[in-house]
């Protein structure tokens, strides 16, 4: 287990694009047993949270006066709320990890954050709702990544 693979799977578990979905195959594949990828991407991956809400708290206050920054922003704020208003507005909290557990592209914390964010959801209980849905989606990406595609295979009914 070196520090660098250590290293590269923490960043993975940070960057929206990868995620768990990332972070834990890549681990995993380079010799990190399952149970450490899980625990080491899912807690850096949990970080996201706090690390959204201050940016959108400061940093985006600051670059809010910029127009190029605002026509940015607006158009992904008005595509994340497409994709998490139903679950929220049905769910609550609940719906953010429920959207958050989902390890599909573009519904892991960062998008379930900001949707908390756009909704005015409370900081504490989001960045909660964000920690259960990650614990959720590492579990299922863990169980792909060690067992293949099989793991799932009980949900698909055999036809």
């Amino acid at each position: 287990m070196s520090v660098e693979i250590l290293s590269w799977t923490a960043l993975l578990s940070v960057v929206p694009i990868s995620e768990l979905r990332g972070a834990i195959p890549f681990a995993v594949a380079n010799g990190i047993s399952p149970v450490t990828a899980y625990f080491f991407a899912v807690f850096f991956n949990a970080l996201v949270g706090p690390i959204v809400f201050i940016f959108l708290n400061s940093f985006h206050k600051l670059f809010s006066r910029m127009s190029w920054y605002n026509r940015i922003f607006e158009s992904f704020v008005d595509r994340t709320r497409l994709k998490v208003e139903d679950k929220i507005n049905r769910f609550g909290y609940l719906g953010v990890a429920l959207f958050v557990a989902i390890p599909l592209p573009i519904t892991g914390a960062w998008t379930g954050t900001l949707g908390a964010w756009i909704f005015g959801l409370q900081k504490r209980k989001t960045i909660l709702a964000v920690i259960l849905g990650v614990s959720i989606s590492g579990l299922i990406v863990s169980l792909i990544t060690f067992f293949g595609v099989e793991a799932l295979s009980f949900l698909v009914k055999k036809v």
